[in-house]
């Protein structure tokens, strides 16, 4: 079973439990979300990790796509007035000898790109802001209690993952010793509740870089 996969059914993106602290930081940045279109969007936003080999490599970079695929097929029929290339599984095209990457488009309304812009990367791919639904996520994390979030990160293997793009940064191949998962995840809350306290407000985001790299001691790049 892909990494993805597991995240999904019972790791750090799991269906049944990641959407309702999303729900929790809406609350506390927007007010109670009583649109039902947005607790849609809660459960479907990381349904796209599914299948994914890893979830903050190129693959798992592209995880947002599904869910905005849904939130566009369900509330975005008449408002697809902007096409949005987004590159899924390139596909090659033969064009008079010539083999092509073909890139396939989604096209997306406001609920659509909700969802794809709730990914810091693909803001910055596409040179749009994150939406709202992106500072709730990253809310989430902080409101998430740590021994939940090692249990499930660790029961899918994620958390290594995670922590060793952290030490690449600065530390080799190796993960900083150091660290125990507790402080290593409270730092990472630390990072992201600053995050979004500094631009939830519309502040451009100049601290996401276009690629993944890891930013500071406190954890990976989460989009």
């Amino acid at each position: 079973m892909k990494v993805g996969t597991k995240s999904v059914l019972f790791g750090a993106h799991a269906w049944w439990l990641h959407p309702w602290f999303v729900a929790l930081a809406w609350w506390r940045l927007y007010g109670f979300p009583w649109d039902p279109r947005l607790w849609v969007a809660f459960f479907v936003h990381d349904l796209g990790y599914w299948g994914k080999p890893n979830m903050d490599g190129e693959e798992g970079e592209q995880h947002p796509a599904f869910g905005a695929w849904i939130m566009a097929w369900l509330f975005d029929a008449q408002e697809r007035k902007r096409c949005i290339p987004f590159p899924m599984t390139p596909e090659p095209v033969d064009d008079g000898g010539h083999v092509l990457r073909a890139t396939r488009y989604l096209m997306l309304g406001p609920w659509g790109k909700l969802v794809l812009f709730h990914s810091r990367f693909l803001c910055k791919r596409f040179g749009e802001q994150p939406s709202r639904l992106c500072f709730a996520d990253k809310m989430a994390i902080c409101l998430t209690p740590w021994w939940i979030y090692r249990w499930t990160a660790g029961l899918t293997g994620e958390i290594r993952e995670y922590r060793q793009k952290a030490a690449a940064r600065s530390e080799g191949d190796h993960e900083d010793p150091r660290l125990s998962d507790r402080e290593w995840y409270v730092g990472m809350q630390a990072y992201m509740g600053r995050w979004v306290e500094e631009h939830k407000d519309g502040k451009p985001d100049t601290w996401t870089p276009p690629s993944r790299l890891a930013r500071d001691e406190s954890g990976v790049w989460h989009g």
